[in-house]
Formats: structure tokens, C-alpha cells, sequence
């Protein structure tokens, strides 16, 4: 039952991060405009960048494919990107700031997580390897 729930669990958050990262590449002209927009050089190579650290860790996760790069993949992507793309304390338009909080304490709780699949000894059950 433990090995079905966490497979479940699984699927869910590596799905999503798969999501994410296909999304970066979807909308990689406007997420690179906001990008930009944060000051970030070379914005399109980063998005494209930290669309493939998504779905690199969200492959892992959902396969169980070398687990520890998966989370490291994400740590990665999850450390600059909360602290620099939704800086909620930086922004003074209280609609905006309060979105960027949403976003800085989704992403936090996403990297807890992410860090407590750490715990979990490898092979991970039903996993390719």
C-alpha cells in the first residue's frame, strides 16, 4: 500500500514539474519578457535553462531515475529562482507583492518537499532503476 501511495505521490509532483518545465519552453518569449523584467541577463537562455532543470528533476521523480539528481536539479532551480523572481519584499505594488508571496512561499514549500525525498532510500519502489 506505502509503495502504490508513493508512486501516486510521485507521479503527481513529477507531473508537475514536468508541466512547468514544458511550459518554460511553451512560453519562453513571455516568460523571458518577465525575466527581464526582473533583471535577470540573458533571459531566454535562462528560462530555457531552468525549464530543463524542471524536467530533468521532474523526470527523476516520476521515474525514480537517479533520484538525488532530480532533487539537485531542483534545489538548482528552486534556491535562485524563489529568492530572485518572486523577491515579494522588494515590490511596493500591494497586489503584485502579494502574488510574488504566493509564489515565494509555493515555491519554498515545493523545495521542502522536494528536500524530504532525500529520506527516502534508493532504488525508490517501482522505479526503472
Amino acid at each position: 500500500m506505502q509503495s502504490a501511495i508513493f508512486l501516486i505521490g510521485r507521479l503527481l509532483l513529477g507531473g508537475f514539474f514536468i508541466n512547468s518545465g514544458y511550459n518554460h519552453f511553451k512560453s519562453i518569449d513571455m516568460m523571458s519578457a518577465y525575466a527581464k523584467s526582473k533583471g535577470i541577463p540573458s533571459a531566454k537562455a535562462a528560462v530555457a535553462f531552468t525549464g530543463l532543470l524542471l524536467a530533468i528533476g521532474g523526470l527523476s521523480i516520476l521515474l525514480g531515475v537517479y533520484p538525488r539528481i532530480g532533487v539537485i536539479a531542483l534545489v538548482l532551480f528552486f534556491v535562485p529562482v524563489t529568492f530572485v523572481m518572486h523577491a515579494f519584499w522588494k515590490v511596493q505594488d500591494p497586489q503584485m507583492k502579494m502574488g510574488e508571496r504566493v509564489n515565494f512561499t509555493k515555491n519554498v514549500a515545493l523545495l521542502g518537499a522536494v528536500l524530504m525525498l532525500l529520506s527516502i532510500a534508493e532504488p525508490w519502489p517501482i522505479s526503472l532503476f
